[in-house]
């Protein structure tokens, strides 16, 4: 069996090939793709030996040809034949950001089972994907805590019984008891202190904002075909439950595990078939008897009010509420902004007035080229 590894230089992609050392030595590294980070994919092919790697920065290629040994690098266009021609039993998807659209057609008409991590992906595609059934062409294994609980749920639940409401549970960040005007000089290296997850800096700024929480919202909507007035968002500061069903003959359901994400890949990685016993000695229900859940403060989190205005039936709102908190987040990063600017730039990119047809993934991506353009003379 093998596995194609999209971001194995990211958090999710280097914890995945660490369970795949300890767990699952019969699964065999087929390929290994990431953005820029040369010298930890050096490291990774080094001691995996795939058969093919793909470095996104083209600038850094030349760096790498000497150090792959019998392992074959691919260009761009390589890449998208290899995946036509071939076929994988599992496939990680771990890019973040939407440019993870450039290869997720053909990455789900080459793999037989996907697990993704891509949320920015689902949210700018999900549209498309759900009208040209594309999530039925492949086992789509979401491996976001969230979504993850929902999947086991629903694959094990008896399909007559309604669900009345979904809840997705937020730990709430680094600052979800202090006000959001009082946090404009928050720096950097403390919105990604996240208190409960180690993730990269990307969604540590989103779940301090709650941003991430809105685009899990859109994520299982496409996934799970869930109506918007179906979904709620609650506070949950321990990052126990993930998530919450309420079902129409009056029974919740709180689905509870370890805020760690060995557990979801775990289980994707399962898929392959290869023999793994879950043993964990120290589990016990009266560690969690202390839970709490409240509701999303509009003084505290601003940009769900936001959000839940927004005209949903429009995919192109949902898409340039995306990129918006992706140029925002930059911006912050690079100390161009404060944090509090965050949300008001998201508003003011979505308001926006640029329409397209955005009938397939290229006019997508084009879209987001096109808004990207209109923020290189934004005005902050």
């Amino acid at each position: 069996m093998k596995i194609n590894i999209y971001g194995s230089t990211g958090v999710i992609g280097k914890k995945t090939l660490s369970l795949i050392d300890k767990n699952f030595p019969d699964l065999n590294v087929g390929l290994l793709c990431a953005k820029s980070n040369i010298k930890l994919l050096t490291k990774q092919i080094q001691k995996y030996q795939p058969k093919y790697a793909f470095l996104y920065d083209h600038e850094k290629i030349t760096n790498l040809n000497y150090k792959i040994g019998k392992t074959k690098l691919l260009n761009l266009n390589e890449l998208k034949s290899f995946l036509l021609s071939s076929q994988s039993n599992l496939s990680l998807l771990a890019i973040s950001g939407y440019k993870s659209l450039y290869f997720l057609e053909n990455i789900i008409k080459n793999t037989d089972n996907l697990g993704i991590v891509s949320k920015e992906a689902i949210v700018s595609g999900g549209h498309i994907f759900k009208k040209k059934n594309y999530f039925n062409k492949t086992n789509i294994f979401p491996i976001d805590s969230e979504h993850f609980s929902l999947f086991e749920l629903f694959n094990k639940i008896n399909t007559k019984t309604k669900t009345k409401k979904i809840i997705l549970t937020a730990s709430g960040g680094p600052f979800y008891k202090k006000k959001f005007n009082l946090l404009r000089n928050i720096k950097f290296e403390q919105a990604i202190r996240h208190p409960k997850w180690k993730m990269g800096y990307k969604n540590s700024i989103d779940s301090a904002t709650l941003v991430n929480k809105c685009l899990e919202l859109i994520e299982a909507h496409y996934l799970f075909d869930i109506p918007f007035n179906k979904m709620d968002i609650l506070i949950h500061p321990e990052a126990l439950v993930h998530s919450i069903v309420e079902f129409d003959n009056y029974i919740t359901q709180f689905n509870l595990f370890q805020n760690d994400m060995s557990i979801p890949i775990l289980n994707f990685l399962c898929k392959s078939k290869s023999k793994y016993k879950f043993n964990d000695n120290n589990y016990s229900i009266k560690r969690y008897s202390n839970l709490n859940f409240n509701e999303v403060k509009n003084d505290i989190f601003p940009i769900y009010k936001f959000f839940n205005k927004i005209n949903k039936k429009k995919p192109e709102n949902l898409i340039k509420f995306n990129i918006g908190n992706e140029f925002a987040v930059n911006l912050y990063k690079y100390n161009k902004i404060k944090y509090t600017d965050i949300y008001r730039i998201i508003k003011k990119v979505t308001s926006l007035n640029l329409y397209s047809s955005l009938n397939t993934i290229k006019d997508v991506i084009q879209y987001h080229e096109e808004v990207e353009k209109k923020l290189y003379n934004f005005k902050i």
